[in-house]
């Protein structure tokens, strides 16, 4: 099969009348609609718009891609289009747009219209082929100009010369995909392909398209790589990546930006990637990854492992609240729920502690973070001193590791057994003894009282702020620090109203998107309203990474009326007082709240804001 076949001269448009981009989609896709390419055409306009919503197909150089796949398609199609005078189809560039190319596959397209279409992509990095598209005037002119490219030998590296390129020369290896991994894929490739052999720089190019991943990069490829390039709008495998610089960036970068995306990752000039937030152990790996990102890697493997315990025993201690006020604390279904939940909770802590430890110096930071946030806790030092514990045994230990390693090589079975256990516990012990302890539990009990002491309007903007954190980024940084500060708070006191605050936080983004696509179908894509159904389960459940997809599509609409609920909802937890003695659960855990019906209220308000917001603010789907 050639491009022709599917460039079909019958359905061109050499002189679109369209002066805008909707206008221009619309009179293409009335074009396959006439033409019986396409049996839905709103069906196939709904996937071409969504495709726009997260990266608009307007490449630059004059030149719009325009793709669907989707089972409104009868047959793989290519509709070229002509504007003479451009029209502003938002390119990537801030240019008219003269060319388009709308590219209709079926589900279910065999291997050779895709191999087909990745071809007509990879022509269109030739500059001079496009000028001379730009000047054709006939369907015929066209695809004379698509027979001849055909017929000229590609000068992209294979990937044969790729594996037999010299070892001294730069070596860089990428990914490209895209959503829908018919267009953008290949040109990202190519572009990336040319822009190294111009360069004089080797580069292998894993393709992540429509028909999976293709020329797959090999384990011995990555390690001899200089850098990772991921030119991606769509999530590809990672971890194979672990420890090396990984640059990431939307596919459209691949195509517009390869110089610069090659530049850097010969330079390593790229962050260092972590798989599966792994710890570091070796120095230069630690020295190029962000100070933030670091300590940010290490408290997460510490709250990560501490979640469980948290999450379990503070259900079952909750449970036995409820017990004790129907019957009583002597009974033994009260004393038997509570003591499972405290044994949880008195692990906290140390659990904290002892992952953070483990994260920064690996398996000899556990022990001496362990019994660092023991040590915090019978001090008094509460939560802060578990995590000041976590990272001062960790890095105690790493001064441990560098004092016993020139050593000779006879005592290495020493250092793991012996050395770094006794003197990285007998540091922490004097450290926690004579100073983290006292300080800490000064501050400990400072911090307790001040929050016992909070009037109602502090309490309210407290509640607000931790609420519209948990909105922000929906289990990133903020949000996590917002849950951990609460966590710690519930540890050291048994207070669960900043709970209240923070579950309503996170409830409210999953419940807002829920709403905004029932109440307000216009302005969401078929797929949209059936993937907001879901939410309502995933927001009422307490998870907040049920939005994820809708803030990637849409990050200012989604995240700013979700912390704007958020912001409210947590407010109102607090001035009306309601406690949640549970640190997860949503909806299942709100029975034994405090003010349960005012907790409620809160969540409602809250997410009717926003569900409100947004579906007010987004843009009305054209049909």
């Amino acid at each position: 099969m050639n491009i022709n076949d599917l460039l079909r001269k019958d359905i061109m448009i050499m002189d679109m009348k369209a002066s805008d981009k909707a206008a221009a989609i619309d009179e293409m896709v009335a074009s396959l609609e006439a033409n019986n390419v396409v049996n839905d055409a709103q069906t196939f306009k709904e996937a071409i718009l969504k495709r726009e919503e997260q990266t608009s197909t307007g490449l630059g150089d004059g030149i719009a891609m325009p793709h669907a796949k989707t089972d409104a398609v009868n047959e793989a199609t290519v509709l070229f289009a002509k504007s003479e005078n451009g029209l502003d189809y938002e390119a990537l560039d801030g240019q008219p747009t003269y060319l388009f190319f709308m590219i209709a596959v079926p589900d279910g397209a065999n291997d050779t219209h895709l191999q087909t279409l990745a071809a007509l992509s990879r022509m269109l990095i030739d500059q001079e082929f496009v000028s001379q598209l730009k000047q054709a005037s006939t369907p015929e002119e066209v695809q004379a100009l698509f027979n001849q490219e055909e017929e000229e030998p590609s000068d992209a590296s294979s990937e044969e010369n790729a594996e037999k390129s010299a070892e001294e020369r730069p070596f860089v290896v990428a990914v490209t995909a895209c959503p829908t991994g018919i267009a953008h894929t290949y040109m990202a490739e190519d572009a990336l392909k040319k822009q190294a052999a111009e360069m004089g720089v080797d580069i292998r190019v894993e393709t992540n398209g429509s028909d999976g991943a293709s020329n797959a990069l090999t384990k011995s490829e990555i390690e001899r790589a200089t850098g990772v390039i991921v030119a991606a709008d769509k999530n590809v495998p990672m971890a194979r990546f672990d420890q090396k610089p990984v640059l990431e960036r939307p596919v459209s970068e691949g195509i517009n930006n390869a110089e610069e995306l090659i530049t850097k990752a010969m330079n390593r000039d790229a962050p260092m990637f972590q798989a599966d937030e792994s710890a570091e152990t070796d120095d230069q790996a630690e020295s190029s990854t962000s100070v933030w990102r670091k300590i940010y890697k290490d408290l997460m493997n510490g709250v990560s492992h501490m979640l469980p315990f948290v999450v379990g025993g503070g259900i079952l201690m909750a449970v036995s609240f409820l017990l004790e006020g129907i019957l009583g604390d002597e009974h033994e279904l009260f004393t038997f729920f509570n003591t499972i939940g405290s044994n949880a909770f008195n692990f906290l802590i140390p659990i904290l502690a002892g992952y953070i430890a483990m994260s920064i110096a690996d398996r000899p930071g556990l022990m001496p973070g362990l019994v660092g946030g023991l040590m915090a806790v019978e001090s008094n030092a509460g939560f802060l001193g578990g995590l000041v514990a976590g990272f001062l045994a960790g890095y105690l230990v790493l001064l441990v590791k560098r004092w016993f390693r020139n050593l000779p090589k006879s005592l290495d079975g020493l250092k793991s057994v012996l050395l770094y256990p006794v003197t990285g516990l007998f540091l922490i012990g004097l450290f926690m003894y004579f100073i983290i302890g006292p300080v800490f539990s000064t501050i400990n009990t400072g911090m307790i009282s001040f929050l016992e002491n909070l009037g109602t309007g502090n309490a309210v903007i407290l509640g607000a702020l931790l609420g519209g954190m948990m909105a922000i980024d929906m289990g990133g940084p903020f949000n996590k620090a917002a849950y951990t500060f609460s966590i710690g708070i519930f540890t050291d006191t048994g207070d669960g109203s900043l709970m209240a605050a923070v579950m309503v936080g996170g409830m409210i983004p999953p419940i807002a998107i829920a709403l905004a696509t029932t109440f307000f179908k216009n302005k969401f894509t078929e797929d949209e309203r059936k993937s907001g159904l879901t939410n309502y389960v995933m927001g009422l459940s307490f998870i907040t990474e049920g939005a994820i997809p809708f803030a990637a599509a849409d990050p200012v609409r989604v995240i700013g009326s979700s912390v704007a609920g958020a912001l409210i909802g947590g407010g109102l937890t607090q001035l009306w007082a309601s406690s949640i003695p549970a640190p997860h659960g949503g909806i299942f855990v709100i029975p034994l709240a405090d003010n349960a019906l005012l907790f409620l209220v809160a969540l409602t308000v809250g997410s009717v804001i926003a569900g409100v917001v947004l579906g007010m603010w987004k843009k009305t789907i054209r049909t």
